[in-house]
């Protein structure tokens, strides 16, 4: 891959995951922390394990958001959002009451679970995704493949047309979303194996939107 790859630090955990996955991959992502070197990017990982306000703060101290939005929603550029990174390009979420990038008409909310004997929160290991529409981030992809998850939270579309992926956890809850060039996974393609593998080089492969 000749164009830049950004990995966006924003001060959350497994940016350094994603790095090192890629590079195994022959890929040389860049891990950046300021709009100049984002907006060079031809593409961008916006990955993150932690909590949704603290992330949205840190966003905004760093001064990435109007870069995130420039690059993202002005300039169209390919984006990936892994985990609390796909989080957070929904309008709001229940962990810390914060408002989100507002990518989706999309809210973020903590699992209602009630058989607590067969479904921990958190959601942890490995599960299957139900394929819910055709997608080049989906090639290649059989319906039902496994992939693994770590996350207390999802999120919930009300546009059903943004759904990529749904996944049963005692109930269907969203698992990736993409809407024109802005993708999001909830599970780790970066700790998924050979599939986790075939996401992020399709996502490699796409051109821009």
């Amino acid at each position: 891959m000749k164009e830049k790859i950004a990995i966006l630090d924003y001060g959350m955990g497994n940016l350094y995951t994603v790095w090192r996955k890629l590079r195994r991959m022959g890929v040389e992502g860049a891990v950046v922390s300021d709009g100049a070197s984002l907006m060079a990017a031809g593409k961008i990982i916006l990955p993150g394990v932690g909590h949704f306000g603290k992330a949205m703060e840190n966003l905004k101290n760093r001064g990435l958001l109007d870069a995130l939005h420039e690059a993202v929603l002005v300039k169209k550029k390919p984006v990936l959002g892994i985990c609390l990174g796909m989080q957070l390009m929904a309008r709001h979420s229940e962990e810390g009451d914060a408002q989100g990038l507002g990518w989706f008409d999309a809210s973020v909310v903590r699992f209602r679970i009630t058989d607590t004997l067969h479904h921990k929160v958190p959601h942890m290991g490995w599960n299957t995704i139900d394929i819910k529409k055709d997608d080049p981030l989906m090639q290649n992809i059989p319906d039902k493949s496994e992939f693994y998850f770590v996350h207390s939270y999802h999120i919930h579309c009300n546009e059903k047309s943004d759904i990529l992926n749904d996944t049963q956890y005692e109930y269907s809850f969203t698992s990736a979303v993409n809407r024109n060039n802005i993708w999001g996974v909830q599970y780790h393609p970066e700790k998924s194996h050979d599939a986790g593998e075939i996401i992020l080089r399709n996502f490699l492969r796409l051109s821009d939107c």
